[in-house]
């Protein structure tokens, strides 16, 4: 397998957008989990009203500008292309702000059965062709978070792409994560409205409340919410993935290997998690983030070459 194209490089892109995974996605990040498909069919019952539903809406909406400037940061926007059902009313208020940024718009209508678009499979085949198409694509960014996407991730990687994917908090698979070279969350893009921290917070008990009022049916089990208890804190399992980068930069490099230049460090924590990322943590800098942890590492700062290793 060829090895990556590094990230700092100058290259040519290809963007490929799930739009209802991220839209939906967002919505019950800032409402609650299964709220979209819970109101959308309260509004097609008439339990909630249009006004109301297209308030929820507009609370939620993704700045997918604020996607397709990230991807822009690692080179020339090759290929932009977004698929979803475009009739569907949720959709088209998006238009605008797509066909703005000249992104492709591609057509797909639901299956009656399931009512599904198909959009993960005619974007990977998508992908896939464009990548033979277009030799010199150097990265491939997936706008979703579905483990659906896991094989093309490991596709794109395996053709020597660099692969970035962007997911919304808590809706974006581990495993997509591990599969990609990076993973970025959609609140830590740069320019993307945050969500009101009242919102995020909210208690699951008055979650579980609020939607076995406003449900006129029976309440359906909740399965991620198991999932959403046994999530490790952010911060602990930061420190985690800094101590075991920390271990094998000093194993590999055996008895040289004292100290390790903190731009090494953080390149083997993103081999090893592809979402870490220092800024979402609250740290303007690796460097930063590093000082926070002075129980388990030592700084040597008297060069410009910064370098770290483990206390002890």
């Amino acid at each position: 397998m060829e090895d990556p194209i590094p990230a700092s490089s100058d290259g040519r892109v290809a963007v490929y957008i799930d739009f209802d995974n991220i839209v939906i996605s967002r919505y019950d990040e800032v409402h609650g989990r299964g709220d979209f498909q819970r109101d959308r069919q309260r509004a097609a019952a008439g339990s909630l009203s249009e006004a109301e539903f297209a308030e929820r809406l507009e609370s939620a909406t993704v700045d997918l500008g604020a996607a397709i400037d990230f991807a822009s940061s690692f080179g020339t926007l090759v290929l932009t292309r977004a698929y979803a059902d475009w009739s569907a009313p949720v959709n088209a208020r998006y238009r605008g702000q797509l066909v703005g940024r000249a992104v492709d718009l591609v057509q797909l209508f639901p299956a009656a059965a399931y009512g599904k678009n198909g959009a993960d499979i005619r974007l990977a085949v998508d992908a896939v062709e464009d990548m033979f198409r277009l030799p010199d694509l150097t990265h491939v960014v997936i706008v979703a978070g579905d483990s659906d996407y896991i094989a093309l991730a490991q596709r794109c990687k395996r053709l020597g792409r660099y692969v970035i994917a962007v997911g919304v908090a808590g809706s974006t698979s581990r495993a997509l994560a591990a599969a990609c070279d990076e993973l970025v969350t959609y609140d830590a893009l740069p320019g993307a409205k945050q969500v009101e921290p009242a919102q995020r917070s909210e208690p699951k008990a008055k979650r579980q409340q609020q939607r076995r009022a406003k449900s006129p049916e029976p309440e359906q089990p909740v399965v991620d919410e198991q999932e959403e208890d046994d999530e490790e804190d952010p911060q602990t399992a930061a420190t985690a993935l800094l101590q075991r980068a920390l271990q094998l930069g000093h194993d590999r490099g055996g008895d040289d290997a004292d100290w390790l230049h903190n731009s090494q460090v953080k390149e083997q924590m993103k081999r090893l998690d592809p979402s870490f990322s220092e800024r979402r943590l609250g740290y303007r800098s690796f460097s930063d983030f590093l000082r926070s942890r002075g129980d388990l590492v030592e700084l040597d700062e008297s060069s410009t070459a910064r370098l770290v290793r483990l206390s002890g």
